[in-house]
């Protein structure tokens, strides 16, 4: 082989290697922001739908846009390169800036969005022109062999964002990281590959352009910790005292200093929606947790609950011989373990000898679960994406029913039945879907308002509420377990109401609407 052949040989394998590193990193800004949307919003299918519809329409002007760039395709590349790696690198900051400060959360995804869908349109035709240049072939060929690097690119960085850069980095510096790893491979593709045909003046100022945009990320990178510890305190009212995203979500937990001789404020975030209040929650897990004991109780099951508070209640009864607690996030189980805040209202509750801690999606371990249990608390977030939305679906308490021992009860936290009424009623109606009977009642968290449960016990007759406590409860007594079974005439619960399956999950649907109102 000539020495010109291996030459060409080796520029078509470094541009298709350029090519591999561009479609990762372009791929890799699209999972953010999509990522991004669904830890400050929560409803992941419409920010997946509008990101990635919007980017795919953007390809397509870009591709367009990029016909008249072709006859100076070594510079325009650059450029593109150099602005992309800009853009997508501060995707995640800049969009958090917008929804923190600005309220202008919508229109900053879909601008962003379209600016990064027209720089990656623009690459694939500047690189087959690139491509075409270092030595001519068939259209054919060239396509495959440009689009083969594409999309074995798209492959590895779809992978390495859930699985190397969220865990190492977490999305706000990973996209910086792969702003700064985009911005090296198209300055490489023109120092290194082209350089002959490059006069040196224009080398150097693709090098100081390089240079610059690395400087910009690499200052973005020093400043994100400060800038993400200054947005969350403009987001939450009280001082953050703890803050991590997880594989899952973003933990948040602030404490508030007391007032006067009053007990300090400490509050849980999940995704920026509030989990508990240490003022107040003990009203929410008595209502909880207490009616669904007041039968047999030797086997209990939690599912959710990862703080513990829930399982502080069950653990209460001496009576109870085993508990299984099931948590998705092993983040919020070692935080609800270690953290003082956390363990002084749980009691180190996780950590009693008859408790076992499962760290695992509750509806896939139930598929698996073979054991029954006397009494299952089920404790979720409320169902405002399509991960939580399933843990409401008919199909999931299809599940738990198959868990429930003969005579067994269950609760399900069932959202506010006075700001999501249909909500509530959505969720009551698929429990019953399931061949359950159920009893909704309700009571007043102050930090929540008016919040609902539902009693659950296998067949069609609706459970009576009642509750046999070891010993006195702060808030729940006789007199309040009669009441809560009373609803006001505006807010009665709908019989008519439809159940929300896997295929139709319209609890999410009516979530997202009802709360959005306040």
């Amino acid at each position: 082989m000539t020495r010109p052949d291996q030459r060409t040989r080796a520029m078509r394998a470094g541009l298709l290697f350029a090519t591999f590193v561009c479609a990762a990193c372009g791929l890799v800004y699209e999972l953010a922001l999509v990522a991004q949307g669904s830890y400050l919003l929560g409803d992941s299918v419409t920010q997946a739908s509008v990101v990635i519809a919007t980017m795919v329409f953007a390809m397509g002007i870009g591709s367009l846009a990029a016909k008249p760039l072709q006859r100076r395709a070594l510079a325009s590349f650059a450029v593109v390169e150099a602005v992309l790696a800009l853009v997508g690198g501060l995707s995640v900051l800049g969009l958090h800036a917008a929804f923190t400060w600005l309220d202008l959360y919508w229109p900053a995804l879909i601008l962003i969005s379209t600016l990064v869908g027209l720089l990656i349109g623009a690459e694939i035709p500047l690189l087959m022109t690139l491509l075409q240049r270092i030595r001519r072939q068939d259209a054919g060929s060239a396509t495959a062999d440009l689009f083969a690097a594409d999309y074995v690119g798209a492959l590895v960085g779809g992978l390495a964002f859930p699985f190397l850069l969220l865990p190492l980095l977490g999305q706000t510096r990973g996209a910086l990281v792969v702003g700064m790893v985009n911005a090296v491979a198209g300055a490489c593709v023109v120092l290194f590959l082209f350089a002959r045909t490059v006069s040196r003046r224009r080398r150097a100022a693709v090098a100081g352009g390089t240079l610059a945009v690395l400087a910009v990320l690499g200052v973005a990178f020093a400043g994100s910790d400060a800038f993400l510890r200054y947005s969350r305190d403009v987001l939450y009212d009280d001082p953050v005292v703890h803050a991590e995203t997880s594989s899952y979500q973003e933990i948040v937990l602030t404490r508030s200093s007391p007032i006067a001789k009053g007990q300090p404020d400490t509050r849980l975030f999940l995704n920026g929606d509030l989990q508990f209040s240490s003022i107040d929650e003990y009203r929410y897990h008595e209502a909880l947790v207490h009616p669904a004991l007041s039968g047999r109780r030797d086997r209990v099951l939690i599912l959710g609950g990862g703080d513990g508070l829930a399982l502080r209640e069950v653990l209460r009864y001496p009576d109870v011989r085993e508990v299984v607690e099931v948590e998705l996030d092993p983040a919020v189980l070692r935080l609800a373990r270690q953290d003082p805040r956390l363990t002084e209202l749980n009691g180190h509750s996780l950590d009693d000898p008859r408790v076992r801690v499962v760290a695992d999606d509750a509806f896939s371990w139930l598929r698996g679960n073979t054991d029954r249990f006397d009494a299952i608390i089920v404790d979720m977030p409320d169902p405002d994406s399509t991960a939580t939305a399933k843990l409401y679906s008919q199909e999931f308490y299809l599940l738990t029913r198959r868990a429930m021992a003969e005579g067994g009860q269950m609760v399900v936290q069932s959202g506010s039945p006075y700001f999501a009424p249909r909500t509530f009623d959505c969720v009551v109606a698929s429990i019953r879907a399931a061949g359950l009977g159920a009893t909704p009642y309700h009571v007043y968290v102050p930090t929540f308002g008016d919040w609902g449960f539902t009693l659950v016990r296998e067949g069609t007759e609706a459970p009576e509420l009642s509750i046999d406590p070891p010993g006195k409860l702060r808030f729940l007594d006789e007199a309040g377990v009669a009441a809560a079974t009373v609803f006001p005439a505006d807010r009665l619960p709908d019989p008519s109401a439809q159940p929300s399956t896997l295929d139709d999950p319209r609890v999410l649907r009516l979530t997202t609407e009802e709360w959005q109102q306040y």
